[in-house]
């Protein structure tokens, strides 16, 4: 070989190891500029990007799905319809169900790796976002506004909404009933100081300072609020119809996203069949929640009569009221820093579910 060909190639040798060097530590620069530093990441940080649809091929599927739900949700009702388990199945993958008392802590579960996918209310994903916590949201369930109301003793000499001034009212802090009173205070022209919260633990310390007329008003939701209506037979002085859609949203963690965006998709999926097949057999479904949660039948068939079930992926239209649900609860002080909610909100993502209305 000659010197000029051995020259060269020593060249062009030094060139390549050189070029790659430089590609490896970009690489490893751009790594480090999306994550997460080892610290906690912060409020309103969007999640990686999203994979490009069909990125999770046959052999990276997971062995099992891990799914967080609450008892009497949508979820709940698509596990013991059991049509998704039968839909992964065929793909050799088995669903693991994890039952949360609150969508606080099925959040808390998502984010810190011990599920995959789950569903919480709108305040919840809210709060998540605001602590820092990494996840996406992936669809959503239909509205239902009448699902969550204000109530007063049916011998209250209050009447209306603006009758509140000066009333103690108990919510749990941050739900969507404690949204509802704020908005509806907003519009009779009071502030949301104007009156007094008692902030409750959960319903059921809800409806018993209630019951005992240690407040003058109680937020609920569905089924609570309908077993304290059949119950103690109170005035409703409003639902949520007007005021909020009171969505339940769709949960997954970043990673889980990534690797298998198809998994999400047939999930999503398969949840709307099993929500059409509630609509269509609802004495069935009250049969199943009743069981489930122990509440009296009428009081569950009443939750159940006024809602419609279904899956919606993620659009605009969705994130406006979720945007101002953020920023009613930063102006008001239960969140420390302002949101951009659509952030963690990816519309046409490559999951968004093939729906037939």
């Amino acid at each position: 070989m000659n010197a000029f060909i051995i020259r060269t190639s020593l060249r062009y040798r030094r060139r390549s190891a050189a070029l790659a060097g430089a590609a490896l530590l970009l690489g490893a620069l751009l790594t480090g500029c999306a994550g997460n530093g080892g610290g906690k990441q912060a409020a309103g940080q969007p999640p990686a990007a999203a994979p490009a649809a069909g990125t999770g091929s046959a052999t990276e599927k997971p062995k099992v799905v891990r799914i967080g739900y609450q008892k009497g949700n949508t979820l709940n009702i698509l596990k013991v319809k059991g049509n998704l388990d039968e839909a992964l199945k065929k793909q050799g993958i088995a669903v693991e169900w994890n039952v949360f008392p609150s969508g606080g802590t099925v959040l808390e579960a998502l984010t810190s790796g011990k599920i995959d996918y789950g569903n919480a209310a709108d305040g919840s994903g809210v709060f998540a976002q605001a602590g820092g916590k990494p996840f996406v949201y992936v669809g959503n369930d239909l509205p239902n506004p009448e699902g969550m109301g204000i109530m007063v003793h049916r011998d209250s000499p209050i009447k209306t909404i603006a009758d509140l001034k000066g009333k103690k009212v108990a919510v749990v802090k941050g739900g969507n009933h404690h949204y509802l009173t704020v908005l509806a205070l907003e519009r009779a022209g009071l502030k949301d100081n104007d009156v007094e919260y008692v902030f409750v633990k959960d319903a059921s310390e809800g409806r018993a300072v209630f019951e005992t007329k240690k407040v003058d008003a109680l937020g609920s939701w569905d089924p609570f609020f309908a077993t304290v209506q059949i119950d103690l037979k109170p005035v409703t002085l409003t639902d949520g119809a007007d005021y909020s859609p009171n969505r339940t949203f769709y949960y997954a963690t970043v990673d889980f996203t990534q690797k298998y965006p198809d998994l999400v998709k047939l999930i999503l999926e398969e949840t709307d069949v099993a929500d059409k097949w509630a609509n269509r057999n609802k004495p069935e479904v009250v049969k199943l929640l009743t069981q489930e949660l122990g509440i009296d039948e009428a009081s569950i068939r009443t939750a159940v009569e006024r809602r419609t079930y279904g899956v919606e992926a993620i659009t605009k239209d969705i994130i406006a009221p979720q945007q101002q649900l953020a920023d009613t609860f930063y102006r008001i002080g239960l969140i420390n820093e302002k949101l951009d909610v659509s952030k963690l909100m990816p519309v046409q993502a490559p999951w968004a579910p093939d729906l037939k209305r």
